[in-house]
């Protein structure tokens, strides 16, 4: 057995191996399938909305979603600028363009200053948003909710509703988590806004390999997500398209693996709250690092751990810290470089962008696989522990 201790890796063992024997030994394999429609009345049944509509990835379902609500060609999209890169790139996918915000201390969107944003920078008229700046039309919003984090959505949904901006949940790292508090309470993220996206990329807490999820309550935008998804077939026999659609749908394979994962996603997440109450049991001694909390409005799935370091305290930095790990066979990794900064995007426009540096500079991303063993979780504390 390795000593190598990964950041984030899948564990099979549930159904997986039965229930995709049964797509190799039926020959139902590809996009059709018992599976695929089981996965979709699972997580919806799970999250509690009525429609959910499976497709290759999580980026995939972003844009579609942005497709669904309108979003058009000049069209702006606010995103946040930690995050990783996919809420941008789906706008522009569709030849939108992003706006980039600030986080807060859960590296969410900052809702202060995008509330303020939209009331300061913005100028409602002819039942649409429009930038000052750029006389653009602001047609939608993609809060993501980052490392498992609820973002604090509650008062950003008032605004975005009186304002006509449609709001598009990346919920791709969060499933599982739900608010505790509020109006949004017993709600689980992606479900609260316009319409909502999961991932199961092989590093979530649940994996299909690949894959994403759209999830709904309107029945037109899950129609809709369907049609495009299928390549938009009007008639499927004779291959008649009146519009134009993506081969986005889920393999009935990949289906098969979600099914029987999400059987355990329950387990997986206490399983997860556990190593997080250990790590910050144990990192709570160390002087200069500390884990970082979670919004106390939700009940969070734990995908990812943050260590934050105080260099002038720990003697080290982010990057100091990430190499002394590597030597000890231990994989880490900082946060994603921020969005705003990113070459494809640095002409575009970004608001009041100043907690995120401080963020991307002192944050490390540990270990977090739901195999992790309590040795594992000590290893890794013992390196801090020991400088």
């Amino acid at each position: 057995m390795s000593d190598f201790i990964p950041l984030s890796e899948p564990v099979i063992q549930g159904n997986e191996w039965k229930y995709i024997k049964e797509c190799l030994d039926t020959g139902w394999v590809s996009s059709a399938g018992k599976f695929v429609e089981k996965f979709e009345a699972e997580i919806g049944r799970f999250t509690g909305v009525r429609y959910a509509v499976a497709c290759v990835n999580g980026t995939a379902a972003l844009q579609v979603a942005l497709r669904l609500v309108g979003v058009q060609a000049d069209d702006e999209v606010i995103v946040p600028t930690v995050t990783f890169i996919a809420p941008a790139n789906a706008a522009s996918y569709l030849n939108a363009r992003p706006i980039f915000m600030d986080c807060d201390d859960f590296y969410n969107i900052d809702v202060e200053k995008t509330i303020q944003f939209i009331k300061e920078e913005t100028t409602f008229r002819s039942e649409y948003t429009w930038n000052r700046r750029t006389d653009k039309r602001i047609s939608a919003i993609v809060p993501v909710h980052v490392f498992g984090n609820a973002a604090d959505l509650q008062p950003l949904l008032q605004i975005c509703r009186e304002r006509n901006i449609k709001v598009v949940e990346d919920a791709t790292e969060s499933l599982g988590t739900y608010y505790t508090h509020g109006e949004l309470a017993s709600r689980y993220t992606g479900t609260v806004g316009d319409i909502g996206c999961y991932s199961f990329n092989g590093n979530k807490i649940i994996t299909t390999g690949g894959g994403g999820m759209i999830v709904t309550s309107d029945l037109r935008y899950a129609e809709k997500s369907r049609y495009w998804t299928t390549q938009a077939k009007d008639d499927p026999v004779r291959y008649i398209h009146d519009e134009i659609g993506h081969n986005f749908r889920l393999s009935n394979l990949q289906a098969a693996m979600g099914v029987a994962q999400l059987e355990k996603l329950p387990e997986y997440i206490q399983i997860k709250k556990k190593n997080y109450g250990m790590y910050k049991k144990a990192i709570a001694q160390l002087a200069g690092v500390h884990l970082a909390e979670t919004p106390n409005y939700s009940d969070n799935n734990h995908w990812f751990y943050c260590l934050q370091i105080d260099k002038q305290i720990f003697g080290k930095n982010r990057e100091q810290l990430m190499a002394s790990f590597a030597e000890h066979q231990i994989q880490t990794r900082p946060i994603w470089y921020l969005n705003h900064l990113q070459k494809p995007y640095k002409g575009c426009q970004s608001y009041k962008i100043e907690k995120a540096q401080q963020m991307w500079e002192t944050t490390l991303n540990l270990p977090c696989s739901v195999n992790l063993s309590d040795d594992q979780i000590e290893r890794v504390v013992s390196v801090l522990r020991n400088g």
